[in-house]
Protein backbone atom coordinates (compact mmCIF):
# COMPACT_ATOMS: atom_id res chain seq x y z
CA UNK A 1 0.00 0.00 0.00
CA UNK A 2 2.83 2.29 0.98
CA UNK A 3 4.71 1.80 -1.91
CA UNK A 4 1.96 2.06 -4.90
CA UNK A 5 1.28 5.85 -2.85
CA UNK A 6 4.93 6.26 -2.81
CA UNK A 7 4.98 5.14 -6.97
CA UNK A 8 1.48 7.69 -7.30
CA UNK A 9 3.30 10.79 -6.08
CA UNK A 10 6.65 9.93 -7.10
CA UNK A 11 6.28 12.29 -10.56
CA UNK A 12 5.14 15.22 -8.92
CA UNK A 13 6.73 18.14 -8.36
CA UNK A 14 8.06 17.93 -4.48
CA UNK A 15 5.57 21.24 -3.52
CA UNK A 16 2.45 19.39 -5.42
CA UNK A 17 3.27 16.27 -3.51
CA UNK A 18 3.61 17.69 -0.50
CA UNK A 19 0.76 19.47 -0.33
CA UNK A 20 -1.49 16.88 -2.09
CA UNK A 21 -0.02 14.37 0.43
CA UNK A 22 -0.71 16.38 3.48
CA UNK A 23 -4.09 17.64 2.30
CA UNK A 24 -5.56 14.46 0.94
CA UNK A 25 -4.51 13.06 4.79
CA UNK A 26 -6.21 15.78 6.84
CA UNK A 27 -9.26 15.71 4.31
CA UNK A 28 -9.87 12.44 4.96
CA UNK A 29 -9.06 11.94 8.39
CA UNK A 30 -11.86 14.93 9.02
CA UNK A 31 -14.34 12.82 6.67
CA UNK A 32 -13.95 9.81 8.63
CA UNK A 33 -14.42 12.11 11.57
CA UNK A 34 -16.90 13.92 10.39
CA UNK A 35 -18.74 11.39 8.47
CA UNK A 36 -18.10 8.24 8.88
CA UNK A 37 -17.03 7.65 12.94
CA UNK A 38 -19.69 10.33 14.74
CA UNK A 39 -22.61 8.35 12.69
CA UNK A 40 -21.33 4.95 14.18
CA UNK A 41 -21.81 6.79 17.56
CA UNK A 42 -24.81 7.90 17.25
CA UNK A 43 -26.07 4.69 16.45
CA UNK A 44 -24.05 2.38 18.99
CA UNK A 45 -25.65 5.08 21.37
CA UNK A 46 -28.72 3.80 20.45
CA UNK A 47 -28.31 -0.30 20.90
CA UNK A 48 -29.38 -2.21 23.77
CA UNK A 49 -25.28 -3.41 24.73
CA UNK A 50 -22.41 -0.82 25.73
CA UNK A 51 -19.25 -2.91 23.74
CA UNK A 52 -19.94 -1.77 20.82
CA UNK A 53 -20.12 2.24 21.54
CA UNK A 54 -17.24 1.69 24.00
CA UNK A 55 -15.60 0.29 21.13
CA UNK A 56 -16.62 2.85 18.32
CA UNK A 57 -15.43 5.67 20.59
CA UNK A 58 -12.09 4.66 21.69
CA UNK A 59 -11.12 3.88 17.98
CA UNK A 60 -11.69 7.68 16.98
CA UNK A 61 -8.94 9.38 18.17
CA UNK A 62 -6.44 6.55 16.62
CA UNK A 63 -8.29 6.07 13.74
CA UNK A 64 -8.18 9.84 12.54
CA UNK A 65 -4.61 10.17 14.16
CA UNK A 66 -3.32 7.15 11.93
CA UNK A 67 -5.24 9.00 8.76
CA UNK A 68 -3.93 12.37 9.69
CA UNK A 69 -0.11 11.64 9.82
CA UNK A 70 0.18 8.88 7.46
CA UNK A 71 0.18 11.87 5.10
CA UNK A 72 3.46 13.05 7.19
CA UNK A 73 5.21 9.52 7.02
CA UNK A 74 4.50 9.01 2.96
CA UNK A 75 6.51 12.80 3.03
CA UNK A 76 9.70 11.35 4.01
CA UNK A 77 9.53 8.42 1.18
CA UNK A 78 8.33 10.15 -2.08
CA UNK A 79 12.05 10.81 -4.08
CA UNK A 80 10.99 14.23 -5.53
CA UNK A 81 10.43 15.59 -1.68
CA UNK A 82 13.64 13.89 -0.71
CA UNK A 83 15.59 15.40 -2.90
CA UNK A 84 14.22 19.18 -2.59
CA UNK A 85 14.77 19.63 0.99
CA UNK A 86 17.76 20.76 2.79
CA UNK A 87 17.49 17.74 5.10
CA UNK A 88 18.73 14.55 4.65
CA UNK A 89 16.52 11.48 3.97
CA UNK A 90 18.09 10.17 7.43
CA UNK A 91 17.26 13.26 9.24
CA UNK A 92 13.99 13.84 7.60
CA UNK A 93 13.06 10.32 8.64
CA UNK A 94 14.01 11.00 12.27
CA UNK A 95 12.02 14.41 12.50
CA UNK A 96 8.99 13.07 10.75
CA UNK A 97 8.87 9.41 10.06
CA UNK A 98 9.87 7.95 12.86
CA UNK A 99 7.72 10.20 15.14
CA UNK A 100 4.63 10.05 13.09
CA UNK A 101 4.75 6.11 13.40
CA UNK A 102 5.11 6.67 17.30
CA UNK A 103 2.54 8.57 17.44
CA UNK A 104 0.14 6.51 15.98
CA UNK A 105 1.39 3.41 17.91
CA UNK A 106 1.21 5.58 21.30
CA UNK A 107 -2.54 6.05 19.96
CA UNK A 108 -3.06 2.76 19.34
CA UNK A 109 -1.60 1.40 22.67
CA UNK A 110 -3.91 3.87 24.57
CA UNK A 111 -7.14 2.76 22.89
CA UNK A 112 -6.76 -0.49 23.29
CA UNK A 113 -5.85 -0.63 27.09
CA UNK A 114 -9.25 1.95 27.27
CA UNK A 115 -10.89 -0.61 25.28
CA UNK A 116 -10.29 -3.30 27.91
CA UNK A 117 -10.38 -1.39 30.77
CA UNK A 118 -14.03 0.41 29.88
CA UNK A 119 -15.39 -3.07 29.39
CA UNK A 120 -13.86 -4.34 32.51
CA UNK A 121 -16.19 -1.37 34.21
CA UNK A 122 -19.22 -2.54 32.56
CA UNK A 123 -19.04 -6.27 33.68
CA UNK A 124 -17.71 -6.13 37.07
CA UNK A 125 -20.61 -4.91 38.49
CA UNK A 126 -22.67 -8.15 36.57
CA UNK A 127 -22.15 -10.62 38.99
CA UNK A 128 -19.64 -12.66 41.36
CA UNK A 129 -18.67 -14.35 37.61
CA UNK A 130 -16.86 -11.44 36.82
CA UNK A 131 -14.89 -10.92 39.94
CA UNK A 132 -11.86 -11.82 38.06
CA UNK A 133 -12.27 -9.00 35.78
CA UNK A 134 -9.89 -5.98 37.42
CA UNK A 135 -7.13 -8.45 37.79
CA UNK A 136 -7.66 -9.23 33.53
CA UNK A 137 -7.22 -5.34 33.23
CA UNK A 138 -4.59 -4.94 35.21
CA UNK A 139 -2.49 -8.05 33.24
CA UNK A 140 -3.87 -6.68 30.20
CA UNK A 141 -2.31 -2.73 30.74
CA UNK A 142 0.85 -4.38 31.29
CA UNK A 143 0.85 -6.24 28.13
CA UNK A 144 0.24 -3.70 26.41
CA UNK A 145 3.01 -1.12 28.16
CA UNK A 146 5.28 -3.31 27.46
CA UNK A 147 4.46 -4.30 24.10
CA UNK A 148 4.35 -0.62 23.08
CA UNK A 149 7.76 0.11 24.26
CA UNK A 150 9.10 -2.46 22.59
CA UNK A 151 7.51 -1.33 19.31
CA UNK A 152 8.12 2.07 19.94
CA UNK A 153 12.18 0.57 20.68
CA UNK A 154 11.74 -0.92 17.26
CA UNK A 155 10.80 2.04 15.58
CA UNK A 156 13.66 3.94 16.48
CA UNK A 157 15.96 1.10 15.59
CA UNK A 158 17.23 -0.06 19.02
CA UNK A 159 18.29 -3.60 19.84
CA UNK A 160 15.75 -5.03 21.90
CA UNK A 161 17.64 -8.27 22.41
CA UNK A 162 19.77 -7.08 25.43
CA UNK A 163 16.98 -6.26 27.32
CA UNK A 164 14.98 -9.41 26.17
CA UNK A 165 18.22 -11.11 27.72
CA UNK A 166 17.92 -9.11 30.95
CA UNK A 167 14.15 -9.59 31.02
CA UNK A 168 14.43 -13.73 30.72
CA UNK A 169 16.76 -13.02 33.25
CA UNK A 170 15.04 -11.23 35.43
CA UNK A 171 11.73 -13.63 35.57
CA UNK A 172 13.61 -16.18 36.68
CA UNK A 173 15.11 -14.56 39.34
CA UNK A 174 11.45 -12.89 40.41
CA UNK A 175 9.82 -16.51 39.70
CA UNK A 176 11.79 -18.56 42.26
CA UNK A 177 11.69 -15.28 44.60
CA UNK A 178 7.94 -15.07 44.34
CA UNK A 179 6.89 -18.67 43.17
CA UNK A 180 4.45 -18.89 45.62
CA UNK A 181 2.27 -15.32 44.32
CA UNK A 182 3.15 -16.41 41.21
CA UNK A 183 1.60 -19.69 41.60
CA UNK A 184 -1.51 -18.20 43.70
CA UNK A 185 -1.90 -15.71 41.14
CA UNK A 186 -2.29 -18.23 38.26
CA UNK A 187 -4.33 -20.96 40.36
CA UNK A 188 -6.51 -18.07 40.94
CA UNK A 189 -7.02 -17.57 37.13
CA UNK A 190 -7.52 -21.21 36.47
CA UNK A 191 -9.87 -21.20 39.29
CA UNK A 192 -11.76 -18.47 37.38
CA UNK A 193 -11.75 -20.19 34.08
CA UNK A 194 -12.99 -23.43 35.51
CA UNK A 195 -15.69 -21.89 37.39
CA UNK A 196 -14.85 -23.65 40.20
CA UNK A 197 -16.71 -21.47 42.75
CA UNK A 198 -18.01 -18.05 43.02
CA UNK A 199 -18.98 -15.76 45.70
CA UNK A 200 -21.78 -17.13 48.18
CA UNK A 201 -21.27 -20.59 47.13
CA UNK A 202 -20.88 -23.36 50.00
CA UNK A 203 -17.29 -25.56 49.69
CA UNK A 204 -15.84 -28.14 51.31
CA UNK A 205 -12.45 -28.63 50.95
CA UNK A 206 -11.03 -32.52 51.38
CA UNK A 207 -8.95 -30.91 54.57
CA UNK A 208 -12.27 -30.77 55.81
CA UNK A 209 -12.58 -27.14 56.44
CA UNK A 210 -16.28 -25.73 55.02
CA UNK A 211 -17.88 -22.23 54.34
CA UNK A 212 -19.22 -19.58 51.97
CA UNK A 213 -17.03 -17.97 49.62
CA UNK A 214 -17.37 -14.12 51.10
CA UNK A 215 -13.83 -12.79 48.54
CA UNK A 216 -12.30 -14.02 45.47
CA UNK A 217 -8.71 -11.94 45.24
CA UNK A 218 -5.81 -12.68 43.04
CA UNK A 219 -3.29 -14.53 45.99
CA UNK A 220 -6.21 -15.95 48.27
CA UNK A 221 -10.18 -16.85 48.63
CA UNK A 222 -11.30 -16.30 51.69
CA UNK A 223 -14.29 -18.57 53.38
CA UNK A 224 -16.73 -17.64 56.33
CA UNK A 225 -16.93 -20.78 58.51
CA UNK A 226 -20.01 -21.77 60.47
CA UNK A 227 -18.71 -19.89 63.53
CA UNK A 228 -17.67 -16.45 62.03
CA UNK A 229 -14.51 -17.07 61.43
CA UNK A 230 -12.96 -16.48 58.39
CA UNK A 231 -10.15 -18.48 56.75
CA UNK A 232 -7.86 -17.48 53.90
CA UNK A 233 -6.68 -19.89 51.75
CA UNK A 234 -3.83 -19.99 48.83
CA UNK A 235 -5.41 -20.14 45.25
CA UNK A 236 -2.86 -22.64 44.61
CA UNK A 237 -3.92 -24.58 47.66
CA UNK A 238 -7.47 -24.47 46.02
CA UNK A 239 -6.06 -25.75 42.60
CA UNK A 240 -4.66 -28.63 43.88
CA UNK A 241 -7.48 -29.57 46.31
CA UNK A 242 -10.48 -31.60 46.07
CA UNK A 243 -13.30 -29.00 45.74
CA UNK A 244 -16.88 -29.86 47.19
CA UNK A 245 -18.86 -26.59 45.81
CA UNK A 246 -22.36 -28.19 47.74
CA UNK A 247 -23.98 -25.01 45.74
CA UNK A 248 -23.54 -26.05 42.16
CA UNK A 249 -25.10 -26.62 40.58
CA UNK A 250 -28.12 -25.93 42.35
CA UNK A 251 -28.08 -24.49 45.79
CA UNK A 252 -29.90 -26.71 47.65
CA UNK A 253 -28.30 -29.46 49.37
CA UNK A 254 -29.75 -33.04 50.37
CA UNK A 255 -30.31 -34.51 53.82
CA UNK A 256 -29.11 -37.80 54.67
CA UNK A 257 -30.46 -38.93 57.88
CA UNK A 258 -29.56 -42.60 59.56
CA UNK A 259 -32.31 -43.71 61.98
CA UNK A 260 -32.17 -47.24 63.22
CA UNK A 261 -35.17 -49.49 64.56
CA UNK A 262 -35.57 -52.42 66.51
CA UNK A 263 -35.83 -55.90 64.50
CA UNK A 264 -39.78 -56.65 64.72
CA UNK A 265 -40.66 -53.12 64.03
CA UNK A 266 -43.69 -52.68 61.90
CA UNK A 267 -41.68 -50.70 59.04
CA UNK A 268 -44.24 -50.04 57.23
CA UNK A 269 -46.07 -47.73 60.48
CA UNK A 270 -42.07 -47.09 61.02
CA UNK A 271 -41.57 -45.30 57.33
CA UNK A 272 -44.50 -43.38 57.03
CA UNK A 273 -44.19 -42.00 60.51
CA UNK A 274 -40.60 -40.74 59.61
CA UNK A 275 -42.07 -39.64 56.35
CA UNK A 276 -44.60 -37.46 57.78
CA UNK A 277 -42.50 -35.64 60.27
CA UNK A 278 -39.80 -34.67 57.75
CA UNK A 279 -42.40 -32.99 55.58
CA UNK A 280 -43.81 -31.28 58.24
CA UNK A 281 -40.62 -29.64 59.19
CA UNK A 282 -40.11 -26.63 58.10
CA UNK A 283 -36.49 -26.67 56.80
CA UNK A 284 -37.22 -29.55 54.45
CA UNK A 285 -38.18 -28.77 51.02
CA UNK A 286 -41.32 -30.19 49.53
CA UNK A 287 -40.12 -31.16 46.48
CA UNK A 288 -38.27 -33.11 45.77
CA UNK A 289 -40.63 -35.37 48.67
CA UNK A 290 -38.81 -36.85 51.42
CA UNK A 291 -38.66 -40.58 51.75
CA UNK A 292 -36.98 -43.11 53.59
CA UNK A 293 -34.63 -45.55 52.60
CA UNK A 294 -34.15 -49.52 54.10
CA UNK A 295 -29.98 -49.55 53.84
CA UNK A 296 -29.02 -53.32 55.36
CA UNK A 297 -29.85 -55.34 58.45
CA UNK A 298 -27.17 -54.30 61.29
CA UNK A 299 -26.02 -56.02 64.16
CA UNK A 300 -29.06 -54.44 66.44
CA UNK A 301 -31.09 -52.92 64.24
CA UNK A 302 -32.81 -51.98 60.76
CA UNK A 303 -30.47 -49.60 59.42
CA UNK A 304 -32.54 -46.82 57.37
CA UNK A 305 -32.06 -43.48 55.96
CA UNK A 306 -34.49 -40.59 55.71
CA UNK A 307 -33.62 -38.65 52.51
CA UNK A 308 -34.62 -35.13 52.55
CA UNK A 309 -33.33 -31.61 50.97
CA UNK A 310 -32.91 -28.47 52.66
CA UNK A 311 -33.06 -24.89 50.08
CA UNK A 312 -29.15 -24.43 51.08
CA UNK A 313 -26.01 -26.01 52.48
CA UNK A 314 -25.96 -24.19 55.92
CA UNK A 315 -29.20 -25.18 56.73
CA UNK A 316 -27.86 -28.56 57.00
CA UNK A 317 -26.49 -28.96 60.03
CA UNK A 318 -30.13 -26.78 61.67
CA UNK A 319 -32.33 -29.19 59.94
CA UNK A 320 -30.68 -32.21 60.77
CA UNK A 321 -30.97 -31.31 64.15
CA UNK A 322 -34.52 -30.59 64.42
CA UNK A 323 -35.18 -34.15 62.56
CA UNK A 324 -33.01 -35.91 65.10
CA UNK A 325 -35.23 -33.92 67.89
CA UNK A 326 -38.33 -35.23 66.37
CA UNK A 327 -37.49 -38.67 65.00
CA UNK A 328 -36.80 -39.64 68.93
CA UNK A 329 -40.06 -38.07 70.34
CA UNK A 330 -41.98 -39.54 67.54
CA UNK A 331 -40.11 -42.96 68.09
CA UNK A 332 -40.97 -42.84 71.78
CA UNK A 333 -44.70 -41.67 71.51
CA UNK A 334 -45.28 -44.62 69.53
CA UNK A 335 -43.42 -46.78 71.43
CA UNK A 336 -40.92 -47.90 68.76
CA UNK A 337 -37.84 -48.92 69.91
CA UNK A 338 -34.15 -47.64 69.33
CA UNK A 339 -31.71 -50.01 69.97
CA UNK A 340 -28.36 -49.32 70.63
CA UNK A 341 -25.35 -51.42 71.19
CA UNK A 342 -24.69 -52.75 75.01
CA UNK A 343 -22.28 -54.41 76.56
CA UNK A 344 -22.63 -57.14 79.71
CA UNK A 345 -19.50 -57.33 81.89
CA UNK A 346 -19.45 -60.77 84.01
CA UNK A 347 -17.37 -60.27 87.30
CA UNK A 348 -16.42 -63.80 87.96
CA UNK A 349 -14.90 -64.55 91.59
CA UNK A 350 -12.19 -66.50 93.08
CA UNK A 351 -12.45 -68.68 95.89
CA UNK A 352 -15.80 -68.64 97.87
CA UNK A 353 -16.43 -65.19 95.99
CA UNK A 354 -19.80 -65.83 94.04
CA UNK A 355 -19.54 -64.25 90.18
CA UNK A 356 -21.45 -61.43 89.99
CA UNK A 357 -23.30 -61.50 86.29
CA UNK A 358 -25.48 -58.56 85.38
CA UNK A 359 -27.63 -59.04 82.67
CA UNK A 360 -28.49 -56.57 79.55
CA UNK A 361 -28.91 -56.65 75.91
CA UNK A 362 -25.90 -57.99 74.55
CA UNK A 363 -23.17 -57.05 71.95
CA UNK A 364 -20.28 -58.59 73.57
CA UNK A 365 -19.90 -60.34 76.77
CA UNK A 366 -16.29 -59.75 78.51
CA UNK A 367 -15.35 -61.60 81.66
CA UNK A 368 -13.32 -59.78 84.53
CA UNK A 369 -12.04 -62.09 87.33
CA UNK A 370 -12.62 -60.03 90.75
CA UNK A 371 -9.18 -59.64 91.25
CA UNK A 372 -8.30 -58.29 88.10
CA UNK A 373 -6.91 -54.46 88.27
CA UNK A 374 -9.76 -52.37 86.70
Amino acid sequence: MVDALVVLFAELPAWQATVLLVGLSVGTALALELLVLRALLRYTSRTKTEYDYIFVGELRVPVVVTVALAGVYLLTQVPSILESVLLTPAQLDTFFGKPSLSVIVIAWAFAANRIVNRVVDEVKDKGSRFDFAPVFSNVWTLVVLVGAVGVLLSIWEYSISPLLGAAGVAGIAVGFAARDTVANFFGGIALYFDDTYKIGDYIELDSGEAGTVVKVGVRSTTLMMRDEVLVTVPNAVLNAAKVINQSAPQHRKRLKVPVGVAYGTDIDRFEELITDLAIAEPLVLSSPKPRMRFRRFGDSALEYELLCWVNSPVRASKATHELNRSIYKTLNEHDIGIPFPQREVRVVGTGDAEPVVGTTLVDDAVDVRADDPV
